[in-house]
């Protein structure tokens, strides 16, 4: 369920409602979240915050294999990967 958060003074509920739905439509990935409305001159600038991140799995590439996990890896492949020689920049 999305939530308003802020909203203009004297905004009509029903006007509040229809923004609620336009992002429920738009936006069908967030299930619950917070909405800011924000009227600037006659642009309205709207902001759904989810209540939880969404979840996703950060693939590297190690040691020639691409993986997200290396929980299931056997000794030798972990003793690999822990003999790497890690550069600077991103991890």
């Amino acid at each position: 369920m999305i939530r308003i958060r802020k909203a203009p003074v004297g905004m009509p509920d029903a006007e509040r409602q229809e923004y609620v739905r336009y992002m429920t439509e738009r936006h069908p990935e967030i299930p619950s979240g917070t909405l800011d409305i924000l009227l600037d001159g006659d642009d309205v600038e709207l902001t759904l915050i989810p209540d939880t991140a969404v979840k996703f799995q950060r693939i590297r590439r190690i040691t020639g294999y691409l993986v997200g996990d290396v929980s299931r890896w056997n000794n030798a492949k972990t003793a690999e990967l822990a003999d790497r020689v890690k550069h600077g920049g991103i991890t």
